[in-house]
C-alpha cells in the first residue's frame, strides 16, 4: 500500500508528464494549468526573472517559434514532498526539428521546480533553469550531458 507521500509524489510526477506533453504539443493553455498565476521563473533567457504566468507562457511561446516539432526530456527527477510544498530537481532537454527542417539535439539544462499544493493540485510556483558557467570565459557551458 502506498503512503500519502508516495501518492503525492506520484501526482507531482504526473504534473511533470503534463509539462512534457504540453511542450510536445505546444499547448500553451494546457501548460498554463500547471503553474500558479504568480509563478516566478528564473529561466535560461533574460531577464533575471519572469514574473507571473503570462511571462512564463511568453517564454514557451518564444521557444515554439523556433520549432516545427518539439521533444522534451526529463531525466533523474528527484522530489522532496511535504504537506503543501514540494521541490524537485532534474535535467531537461528541449530538442526537435527547427522550422527550417533541421533536426537539433538541443542542450541539457539543470531545472529546479518548487510546487505548491492548491485545491489538491500540485502547481509550479517557481522554477529555475540553468547551465554551468565557465568562470574564466564568463560563458555558459551548453555541451554537457547527464
Amino acid at each position: 500500500m502506498l503512503t500519502q507521500r508516495e501518492v503525492e509524489e506520484a501526482k507531482i510526477r504526473q504534473q511533470v508528464d503534463k509539462i512534457i506533453e504540453g511542450l510536445r504539443t505546444k499547448d500553451l493553455e494546457g501548460l498554463k494549468q500547471l503553474y500558479t498565476t504568480d509563478v516566478i521563473s528564473f529561466d535560461i533567457e533574460p531577464p533575471l526573472q519572469h514574473v507571473g504566468i503570462e511571462a512564463k507562457l511568453k517564454n514557451w511561446a518564444n521557444a515554439f517559434t523556433f520549432f516545427q516539432d518539439v521533444t522534451y526530456e526529463v531525466r533523474d527527477l528527484t522530489l522532496t514532498v511535504g504537506d503543501n510544498v514540494a521541490f524537485g530537481h532534474c535535467f531537461n532537454r528541449l530538442s526537435g526539428t527547427l522550422r527550417n527542417g533541421t533536426a537539433t539535439s538541443g542542450i541539457w539544462v539543470r531545472v529546479t521546480y518548487c510546487f505548491r499544493k492548491i485545491n489538491d493540485s500540485w502547481l509550479i510556483a517557481h522554477d529555475q533553469v540553468s547551465v554551468p558557467l565557465d568562470m574564466l570565459s564568463g560563458k555558459g557551458v551548453a555541451d554537457l550531458e547527464p
